[in-house]
Formats: C-alpha cells, structure tokens, sequence
C-alpha cells in the first residue's frame, strides 16, 4: 500500500534537502506562466504590460471589503446618519476597482483558462446589492410611516426616516431594526449608579449581597443576592443545570433581575428576531468573503492551484483560512465583541444565547462532516486508500465527533439529564429552589474545541514530507495550533478558579496569547502548500525563519486592522449611547 497520496518519496527514508526537479515532473505538469511571469517575474521591456492596474484593482477592493464596509456595518449598529453615505463610498470603491480588473483584463491576454475569480466576485456584489435592496425598502417602509404620521417636523423626519429610530419605552437597542423589525430601543437616560465599595478583602464581599444598582428612569433599587431562598429570579447563567424550575425563560437577564414588569419588556417575534440576525449574519459575512476573494486574486495572478495542484492547493488554503479567520474572531472576542451574548469572556447582559463553545462545537462537526467524504476528492473508484487518506480522514472523523460531543455539553437539556443522578436523591418542597448550584455554573469550560485543534496540530507537526523544509515549515504551524490549544486550556483554568461575574469583557490575556497562534498558525498552514514550497526550494528561500517572520508580521498586520474596527465601533457606541459609571471591583 502506498504510504503517500503522491507517492513522492518513502516516508521511512531522510527527507530531501534539494529539490529534485524530475521528481516534480512526474507527478506535475510544468507549470504554465501567469500573470505575475509576464509581468514581474519575466516581463519583456519591448511588450506594454500594466501591472499597476491590478494593484489599483486589489487596492480599491480591499479599501471597499476592509475599510468601508466594517465601517458601514459599526455605523448600522448605532443607526449613524453617515451610514448611507458610507455605503455609497463601498459601491464606488467597487465600482472604480472592477473597471481597473475590466481594463487590465482588456490589454493582458488570458493567463488562466476557466478561472472563477471575477464569477466569484460578481456574486459578492450581488449579494451585497441584495442587502442594500432590503435597506432601500426599510427606507421606504420609514417614509410611508412619516407620511401617514401626524408629526411631519424636520426633527422627526430626521430621527425616523434618516436614523430608523422610535421612542419605544422598551428594554434593548435593536441594530437591525428598521430593516426586519421595529425593535426597541435602551433606555435613552437611564443611568447607573453604584454605591461605593467599603475596603473590604475581596473574599469578605464575594460572601455578601452586592450593593442596591438605582437606575433613573426605573425608580427602583434591585437588590442583587446570593442566597438562592431569598431570590425570585435565578442568578445562574443562560447554562443554568435547574433552569426548567425557574420561574422564567431567561434566568440571568438584566430585564428579569430588575424585575421590570411583563408589559416594558421587548416581545420580538421568533421569526423576525431570525430575519434581523440572518441580516446581521450575512453582512457580516461579506468581510470574509473579501478576504477570499483577496486570496483567490493572488492565486489567480501567482497561477497557483492548476492542474494537479488543485486539491492539495485548495485543501491547504480553506482549512488554513479557517484557522486565520476564527484567530482574527478569537482576538476580537478578546477585545470585547460579542458581549452582547456573553462571547467575551463576560456574563450576557440579557437573553438566552447559545454559548461560544456550542458555536465552536458545531463549527468543528460541520467540518468533520464534510471533509470526511472530501478526502477521496481526486481519486479513481477502486483506487486503495493511501496512508495520507487514513491519517486525513481520521482527522476529520475526530472532529465529526469531538464537535458532537462538544454540543452535547452545552445542551442545558443533556446538562439536566446528567445531574439527574444527583437531584434525584435530594427531595424540595414545590415551589422553592434549594439546591445551590456551584460557581462553575456561570461559564462554560468546554475543553473539546481546543482539544481538537491541539490534536490537528500535534499530528500535522509529525507529518511526513518529501522534502526537510516542508516537513520545518509543516512542524512549525503544528506546534501554533498546539500553542493555541494549551493556551486556551490555561484560560479555562484561570476563569475556573474565578468565573466571571460582569457584563463587560474580562479579557483574559492568555487569550491574546492563543488567538494570536491560532491566526499565526493558520497562516502558516497557507504557505505550506506544495508550490509555494516549491517556488521558494527554487528561489533559495527556503529558510523557516522567513516564512514565520512573514506569517507573524502579517498577523501583526490583521491584529492591528481587528483593533480598529472594534475600537471604532465601540467609540460609536460611546456616542451614543448614555454614560455609564464604573467602580473598582477589586
């Protein structure tokens, strides 16, 4: 049985240091030349070649997808005047870098036969025209409601047809709601004010009741308690063990611990409240899907993935993307986004949201799923399974069924039918809550998704290659994957011994540490593909240090990039929203 999918070289057997051109040749085509050939690499002086239009071409569209966009997305969330504007600026932006692609593609002949870049693109477009269309009805839907309004002032033309905002005496700030639903919106004055902490030790006053929290607009002092006799509500998280005795559906809400009465708080259709994050969901989603068309261009113009590159090429840059991308996600955890559901390592200030391992969990199962069955792409129907095929589809069944556990304990259901053993032997009087749930039960700890990832990690760092750099390079993006996942266990450990207990993001740094690996390593991952292995064994670029410095300072680059879209997306919130007072906690 062949041990390689390529059956380059014998894995028992040194690996290479040089480069055996009539190896290659045996099992690839020679490459053709490409955009960048003709261009840069062996341009002719007396032929009129125009790189700088595809530069202008890549520049405007990432400036579209990286810049306006994330801008218009954190406008939209505070319903900014200057969101249309903004969208305006994106549609140019595209305009302008698809006349640069149209032009270049005019005076360049066709270096890549069947190529599905520019298709892709044109469809990203549309998706995103698509978006517009529906904020173009909900404008409309505004203006009909203004006319047939008795309040026809500037003021409230404004306020309501500009800025899709409503006074509605409800609970929560709806960033989707003049697109699928009139959602209310916060409190416009409430203020919170926190009484001033004695100088106690810390474990003095994580024993007693917490101070009265007074808002304004309330006229109602909420007494916070940790005796769970005296309390009404349930103070547990969203992943509460005893929700189903609990008198209500969102058991840590700060609509349910203040006790607002039934008829303030915000009733969202099931269906709507579905529209509103399916929107938020796929405009969000076009940043990613700028970054893939950012990397199908450069493979496009490089001339990468052709021929009998195509299934390694394709595997090593979507499963190598996926890492970067959730890196990115996971830094900007870290940073703060997501607290709404409680994502940022924080309580959820309200609702009752799946947790972000459950996310992760079901990420992981959807891809086991998949790849599993993608592993023969290529192969002829009869063909024996190669050592690289068992080693690839074990993988994936790992993560098939690590995701499906993982999911299962974050089910509150399968949570209930756990403990069952343990409730079953305690007898309470009805009506009354007498078991104390343990700290524990404010977080989740699900430690299967970074297990996974540290598992890929350990095992593609020992994978046999046919030559020494890219067995380097391939233990090198091992041992970041394997760096993020014992990163992550020492977050769990650290937010163990003290779960968290506020709604703002407790940023645990072992978390910066993690996400930046996690992001490194996926990067790496994209560069161990075999042609760019290849290119740079030809070039005498095969040095490791280079490839992680390369993958470290673009990382660098995207940290910097995620900061200021959170950051600028939270000074919009400052904005507008009232202030609130912080005390220390310590």
């Amino acid at each position: 049985m062949p041990r390689d999918g390529h059956s380059h070289h014998d894995s028992h057997s040194a690996p290479l240091l040089q480069l055996n051109e009539t190896e290659v040749l045996m099992h690839h085509a020679p490459t053709p030349p490409s955009y960048w050939t003709i261009d840069i690499d062996e341009h002719d002086p007396g032929v009129s070649r125009h790189p700088g239009l595809m530069i202008l071409h890549g520049l405007l569209m990432s400036l579209a997808f990286f810049i306006a966009l994330p801008v218009g997305i954190a406008m939209r969330s505070v319903k900014h005047a200057w969101h249309g504007y903004v969208v305006i600026v994106f549609y140019g932006l595209c305009v302008l870098g698809c006349a640069a692609s149209a032009l270049y593609t005019k005076l360049t002949p066709n270096m890549y036969e069947n190529q599905k870049h520019s298709q892709h693109g044109y469809f990203v477009l549309f998706a995103s025209a698509c978006l517009s269309i529906l904020d173009l009805v909900a404008l409309l839907g505004r203006l009909t409601a203004y006319i047939r309004s008795r309040d026809h002032t500037k003021l409230n033309f404004y306020r309501t047809v500009i800025l899709g905002r409503e006074e509605i005496p409800t609970g929560s700030d709806a960033e989707y709601a003049g697109l699928v639903v009139d959602a209310p919106e916060e409190f416009d004055e409430a203020e919170l004010k926190v009484a001033d902490d004695a100088i106690e030790p810390l474990h003095v006053r994580r024993q007693r009741s917490m101070s009265p929290l007074e808002t304004v607009n309330l006229d109602r002092t909420v007494h916070w308690t940790n005796d769970v006799h005296r309390r009404q509500h349930s103070s547990a998280s969203e992943r509460t063990l005893f929700s189903a005795f609990s008198p209500t559906k969102h058991s840590d809400g700060v609509l349910d611990d203040m006790d607002i009465d039934d008829d303030v708080k915000p009733r969202l259709p099931l269906l709507r409240r579905i529209a509103r994050g399916a929107f938020g969901t796929a405009e969000r989603a076009l940043v990613f899907a700028g970054y893939c068309q950012l990397l199908t261009g450069i493979v496009v113009y490089t001339g990468g993935c052709r021929q009998s590159y195509v299934n390694g090429c394709l595997a090593h840059l979507i499963k190598g993307s996926i890492f970067w991308c959730y890196g990115l996600v996971t830094f900007a955890r870290f940073l703060g986004s997501f607290s709404e559901l409680g994502w940022a390592w924080n309580r959820a200030p309200s609702g009752d949201y799946p947790s972000a391992e459950f996310v992760e969990s079901f990420v992981i199962f959807l891809y086991g799923v998949t790849n599993t069955w993608m592993e023969r792409f290529g192969a002829h129907s009869g063909d024996p399974y190669t050592t690289k095929q068992m080693q690839h589809i074990s993988i994936a069944v790992m993560f098939w069924f690590a995701g499906l556990l993982g999911m299962g304990i974050e089910s509150k259901r399968v949570r209930r039918w756990l403990a069952a053993s343990a409730s079953a032997t305690f007898k309470s009087r009805a009506g009354q809550e007498t078991v104390a749930e343990p700290p524990s039960y404010i977080f989740s700890f699900n430690p299967f998704p970074a297990l996974v990832i540290g598992v890929t990690g350990a095992a593609m760092s020992a994978h046999a290659q046919t030559y020494l750099f890219q067995v380097q390079i391939h233990a090198l993006w091992g041992y970041l994957l394997l760096a993020f996942s014992i990163l992550r266990w020492l977050t769990y450990f650290f937010v163990w011994l003290g779960p968290p207990h506020s709604i703002l993001p407790s940023r645990p740094p072992t978390e910066a540490l993690s996400s930046f690996f996690l992001a490194c390593g996926g990067l790496t991952f994209i560069f161990s593909t075999e042609e760019i292995t290849f290119a740079a064994m030809r070039r005498g670029r095969d040095d490791v240090m280079l490839f992680m410095n390369l993958s470290v300072a673009l990382t660098c680059f995207a940290f910097c990039w995620t900061f200021c879209v959170v950051a600028f997306k939270g000074w919009l919130r400052s904005r507008s929203n009232p202030p609130l007072s912080y005390h220390n906690s310590a």
